[in-house]
């Protein structure tokens, strides 16, 4: 098996490099695979992990070995420390004119208190469940987007609305308090076509059907 030692001027550097740009979170491992009980040939923000130069190479190091010439890279994973860092890793081989791995570049970027953060997060952006609000500066554009919705409820153009449809309007309406705003009525008859007092006759039918079905009436 060919040693990786006549790479180390070029791939130490990079190591270095490496870590130098992702920050003092990300641990980078140079191994060579010819002595896996000593791979670490280089190690940069090894307190991630707790490892040093001379130390051995991960099961990992081992597959890929087992492995020959498959393509064995892992990239983008996650994997936990003995004291229970959380890392986003990747391996990648360094192979010979064989296809065979005799070294890798391991990443290992700690990412536990990511991990954390977004627990919080997500527990704060929870929500029960989702209602529809429409938010306006001013009441008549809130009007105009309940009475448009109301006609998409019933599913027909005004003019073709039968008295049961224009009911179903005022219903949907009613429901959402429309009424309380002041002269709500007269904007509702000017969209139904219909003269206030018949709103108001359609009204009263609508509310004094629903107390007649409502329990212990």
């Amino acid at each position: 098996m060919k040693k990786l030692e006549e790479s180390y001027p070029l791939l130490k550097p990079l190591i270095k490099a490496i870590a130098g740009a992702l920050g003092s979170n990300c641990e980078v491992v140079l191994h060579d695979l010819y002595d896996v009980e000593h791979s670490i040939v280089a190690i940069e923000n090894g307190h991630i992990t707790g490892r040093n130069v001379g130390d051995s190479s991960t099961n990992l190091g081992l597959e890929a070995l087992r492995k020959g010439a498959e393509d064995s890279d892992i990239l983008n994973y996650m994997s936990r420390t003995l004291d229970g860092k959380i890392l986003k890793s990747s391996s990648m081989y360094i192979r010979d004119d064989q296809g065979l791995a005799i070294g890798s570049i391991c990443i290992n970027y700690n990412i536990t208190d990511f991990m954390m953060a977004a627990s919080v997060l997500n527990d704060f952006v929870k929500t029960e469940s989702e209602v529809r609000e429409t938010f306006v500066n001013d009441i008549n554009d809130l009007l105009k987007h309940l009475l448009d919705e109301s006609v998409q409820v019933v599913g027909k153009p005004v003019p073709f609305m039968q008295k049961e449809d224009k009911m179903r309007v005022l219903e949907f309406l009613d429901e959402r308090g429309v009424f309380n705003v002041k002269r709500a009525a007269d904007r509702v008859a000017a969209h139904l076509d219909i003269s206030k007092y018949t709103v108001y006759n359609y009204l009263d039918e609508i509310r004094n059907s629903k107390e007649r079905l409502s329990p212990g009436m």
